[in-house]
């Protein structure tokens, strides 16, 4: 007598083989419908990390109270903005780059940049580099004498410039109001915008430092600490100077 074979396993074989053979194509389906996907999404520009970059000047355009430098790290080329400073080309120079400014459009320069570093200042191999100094001061930074300005008077509760350059020393320190004429103006040195002003009082000028915007001609009205013998570096030395000034054009 013949013992027949079982029907039951081949039965389950033949029913169960689909979902075993496409449980498999599944999984192997699944990576590549993911990189398809990845391959159709376009790849992002990241921001580059916080470092230092150091290369050769190969290009430099200057911007009121700015520089603009290219270097060339034999590599790459990069741009970078900060204070006004003599580059020349084949200097060697660094800049840290914690303030990158993608797809910036410069107003001034009428110009695009796809990636702009901003800076405080350069480095060389010697050191911090010197910013340019505002003309005509040079090395020292005096007054500068010429004719009075008419018709520039003293302000309701202010000192002339004469009276203030006359009593120096008793308001070193003191708040000053002084109302004058602009007549040089020099933006972004040493973080500051600079100017010099003169009233009817003297031939002397007064030099001002503020966060303040004012263009050459205007008469504003200046608030500010009265400072004496101050030395910024990079040979800004002055007798008396008002700081961190509140400037209105009137």
């Amino acid at each position: 007598m013949r013992t027949r074979s079982p029907k039951f396993p081949l039965l389950f074989f033949i029913l169960a083989a689909p979902l075993l053979f496409g449980g498999c194509q599944r999984q192997d389906a699944a990576p590549q419908s993911a990189a398809r996907t990845a391959a159709q999404k376009p790849a992002r520009t990241a921001t580059p990390a916080a470092g230092r970059i150091h290369g050769k000047v190969v290009q430099t355009i200057e911007a009121p109270g700015y520089t603009y430098v290219q270097v060339d790290t034999g590599s790459e080329k990069f741009w970078a903005a900060g204070p006004a400073t003599d580059f020349h080309q084949g200097d060697m120079i660094a800049f840290d780059t914690g303030m990158p400014m993608q797809n910036f459009h410069s107003k001034s320069l009428d110009r695009d940049f796809n990636l702009l570093y901003f800076v405080d200042t350069f480095l060389t191999e010697t050191g911090k580099a010197p910013p340019r100094l505002p003309e005509p001061h040079g090395s020292l930074a005096k007054t500068g004498h010429s004719a009075p300005v008419a018709g520039i008077t003293a302000a309701e509760g202010g000192q002339t410039i004469a009276a203030i350059l006359a009593g120096k020393d008793s308001l070193s320190g003191k708040h000053v109001r002084v109302r004058g004429k602009v007549v040089k103006f020099t933006g972004g040195v040493l973080g500051k915008n600079w100017l010099h002003i003169k009233d009817s009082s003297t031939g002397a000028d007064l030099t001002v430092t503020t966060d303040g915007n004012a263009g050459k001609g205007d008469t504003v009205l200046v608030e500010g600490k009265l400072g004496r013998n101050r030395d910024f570096g990079y040979g800004y030395v002055y007798d008396v100077i008002v700081e961190d000034a509140r400037v209105s054009v009137e």
